[in-house]
């Protein structure tokens, strides 16, 4: 890891691919496709670097119309930016990872992407309808294609220079260790749930003996309540160290290895999720040794994010 005294600054190299993940990510699952632009463009300008996509979001286009006029606004390069999106489940036929790359491209309007992930271990039915029932309202799941039929689809990707970097997400360690075991390309990054209540940390020590970048989406606890940001130890950190709960947990969460994923709305929680400094030895200590486990998010036994809103 590039060790920097600023967390906000710190980035993370990907062994298994090219360049540098910016620790602290700004996760765009925003169900207001007006909300999205101005939500993306508070984010870039309070200082986030990394973007996190999905086709299953819904709003891959008005991200990037956000992007590219923060990009030109701000004077910043391409370069200096980190865009991540993601297959989605009724694309896990290998020969639909290609076109649903591309189109995830197209809808962004961008020339190149960093990191393409697939969204979930789960394959549902090939089509065009993003959750697939039956009449009885159960997933319809696609038995005729595995997670490494997948990932030879994506390792193809990178073979023909469409994307440098590629990984998995809501994915178990076992399945993991059984992509990593079998992989010509390793994964770059694994992003899942993670926070104090659920600190996956056989899952963190496995990425970080396999040069795999770990990556944690609602850290926050994804304004659940009560959460983690209303937990006792995190209250006192916070009234110790004149930050608040959030930007404790987002801190601790870079200091044992992690990057992280945090999404705002408003321009000013943007900015203080963004202004994070680090936490003394004793609080990271104090966190470590909170007893609560809760997962705030299921997707990891059926493959349907959570906290996708309805009717979209």
């Amino acid at each position: 890891m590039i060790e920097s005294s600023d967390l906000r600054l710190k980035r993370i190299p990907l062994n298994h691919g090219a360049g540098h993940i910016p620790a602290l990510g700004f996760g765009t699952l925003i169900p207001d496709p007006a909300v999205t632009i101005t939500a993306t463009r508070d984010a870039l300008e309070a200082g986030f670097r990394h973007f996190d996509c999905a086709e299953r979001y819904g709003n891959e286009r008005e991200v990037g119309r956000a992007l590219r006029a923060g990009l030109a606004a701000g004077g910043i390069a391409r370069e200096d930016i980190f865009v991540t999106t993601k297959l989605w489940n009724s694309n896990h036929r290998p020969e639909r990872v290609e076109p649903a790359f591309e189109a995830s491209l197209d809808r962004l309007g961008l020339k190149y992407l960093d990191l393409y992930l697939i969204h979930t271990p789960f394959a549902f039915q090939p089509g065009d309808e993003q959750d697939p029932r039956d009449q009885n309202g159960n997933v319809l799941y696609d038995r005729d294609v595995t997670l490494l039929d997948t990932w030879k689809a994506m390792e193809s990707l990178v073979d023909h220079g469409k994307c440098p970097a590629i990984g998995l997400s809501d994915i178990s360690l076992n399945e993991l260790k059984s992509i990593c075991e079998s992989a010509r390309i390793k994964p770059a990054v694994v992003q899942v749930e993670a926070h104090p209540y659920l600190p996956e940390t056989e899952l963190l020590e496995f990425c970080k003996e396999t040069g795999v970048v770990f990556l944690a989406f609602a850290p926050l606890g994804h304004g659940m309540t009560p959460g983690p940001r209303e937990d006792p130890v995190i209250l006192a950190i916070a009234a110790r160290v004149g930050k608040t709960p959030a930007q404790v947990l987002l801190a601790w969460a870079v200091q044992r290895g992690t990057a992280l994923l945090t999404t705002s709305r408003a321009a000013a929680r943007a900015r203080e999720n963004f202004d994070i400094s680090p936490l003394p030895e004793d609080a990271l200590e104090e966190i470590n040794r909170i007893q609560t486990r809760q997962r705030l998010n299921a997707v990891v036994t059926t493959g349907i994010p959570g906290f996708i809103p309805q009717g979209r």
